[in-house]
């Protein structure tokens, strides 16, 4: 006999509205009320009464069986009912649904062993599971991101520092302004390299260190600073690799459709006609990138959590991409708005002290420079707590993402719940190859009487 949620056994207790008849308010054998009982201290009654339920109506024997209980009507632990009716107090089972099937009385509660239920998810969940792992787990999580912020931020301070620097050398009445300018052109190129590696490595380990952490927590299993390490440290060349390939080709599916603006003005094409080539090329290069980029942006999950190489890791986020690219679209868009909601809301408070702290500083005279080490420093303070609390989401919605389409496609859950010991789990309404899915029969009900 199966016992899961939404099954009821035979032979049920009635719902909680209805109670049973008292003895004075049942019918007797004959059809009549049965007599009230003796009022205490009342003359009127015979101290010697035979005892309460044993009279019977003439012609009737003792031996008579007694009433047959009403039989369940169609459906395992139905009662017959009027059409349009329901079997308790008029409620209405939903449209399609046989009672003692799954969804009679609405969907069986899923499994939750971690962050998220076992089934496919809502937006909502999947936003609710990025900020609940990062609630939950954040002794892990808080370290990666503050650890990757702080190196992150302080290349980009070290390189913003620099060019400060470097234009105010182009200010000086002695300098060769020949020689300054190459000077500061190579220099800001050769800092905003370095900086531009530095952000680069700093992402693929978090993403990387993250994705496990998230993965652990789908289970419902803590995971530790070491532990995440240990389990990416195989996949982070190839996570580096599918990176920039994806980085270099959108910058190379932009760059082409500036060509043929490029291409109009070497031919000698007025400027506002190479300026509106140069506007079109521009938005069609971006658009095609977009469609492809959300493509493939399940795929640094797909390659830390699949063990698969780089381009078979692009392959299967296309699979599982296919006839969801809206909604994934939509809510990427979504999280990136949150974030950086958070991250400007977060930073208000950093900037207004930040130009107060250069105006003193600088006496409030106009001359000054635009920015000095001290206003830069306050803002890349604000910069990393907003970072540290932003990309831990960010890389929670992604791997959330991938598990519900894999969820949605391929029953992904049935192996979550053996990983996490779910026991009795047959699967999710909905999901293929799963109970509750039409053409897939569900869980049959023990005979009645059984």
């Amino acid at each position: 006999m199966n016992d899961s949620p939404g099954w009821a056994t035979p032979g049920s207790s009635p719902s909680d509205g209805e109670r049973p008849e008292s003895p004075a308010d049942q019918p007797s054998a004959d059809g009549g009320a049965q007599q009230p009982s003796r009022p205490a201290g009342d003359p009127k009654w015979s101290a010697e009464q035979p005892p309460p339920g044993q009279w019977s109506s003439p012609g009737s024997s003792e031996d008579q069986p007694p009433a047959a209980t009403p039989q369940p009507g169609t459906g395992w632990g139905a009662y017959p009912q009027q059409p349009g009716q329901g079997p308790y107090g008029g409620q209405q089972a939903p449209q399609g649904a046989q009672w003692g099937q799954p969804g009679a009385w609405g969907k069986p509660p899923a499994a939750k062993p971690g962050v998220i239920p076992l089934r496919p998810l809502g937006l909502g969940e999947i936003l609710d599971g990025a900020v609940a792992t990062l609630r939950t787990h954040w002794r892990s999580v808080l370290p990666i991101s503050f650890t990757v912020a702080i190196f992150a931020v302080l290349a980009i301070t070290l390189l913003q520092g620099f060019m400060v620097d470097r234009i105010a050398e182009l200010d000086r009445p002695s300098s060769d302004s020949d020689e300054a300018v190459i000077s500061a052109v190579s220099g800001t190129l050769v800092a905003g390299a370095g900086a531009l590696v530095v952000t680069f490595v700093c992402t693929i380990v978090a993403t990387a260190m993250l994705t496990m952490i998230y993965s652990r927590a789908v289970l419902g299993r803590p995971s530790s600073v070491g532990e995440a390490w240990r389990d990416c440290r195989p996949q982070l060349l190839r996570l580096a690799g599918l990176t920039a390939l994806v980085a270099l080709g959108g910058g190379l599916i932009i760059a082409i459709g500036f060509v043929p603006a490029v291409i109009a003005g070497v031919a000698g094409m007025s400027a506002g006609g190479v300026l509106a080539l140069a506007i079109i090329g521009g938005l069609a290069g971006f658009a095609v990138w977009v469609w492809l980029y959300v493509r493939v942006s399940l795929s640094p999950s797909v390659l830390m959590l699949e063990r698969s190489s780089v381009f078979r890791s692009l392959s299967r986020s296309d699979k599982l991409v296919r006839h969801s690219w809206w909604r994934i679209l939509g809510i990427s868009v979504l999280a990136s708005v949150i974030a950086g909601a958070v991250e400007f809301v977060i930073g208000i408070p950093f900037t207004v002290v930040a130009l107060v702290s250069e105006g003193v500083s600088g006496g409030f005279d106009p001359d000054a420079p635009a920015m000095s080490w001290t206003y830069l420093i306050i803002l890349g303070i604000g910069q990393v707590i907003a970072m540290t609390i932003t990309l831990p989401f960010k890389a929670g919605v992604s791997v959330l993402l991938y598990v519900d389409q894999r969820i949605r496609r391929e029953a992904l859950d049935l192996e979550l719940a053996r990983a996490a010991g779910v026991e009795n789990y047959d699967g999710a309404p909905g999901t293929p190859g799963t109970p509750g899915t039409p053409g897939v029969p569900g869980p049959t009900p023990p005979p009645t009487g059984s």
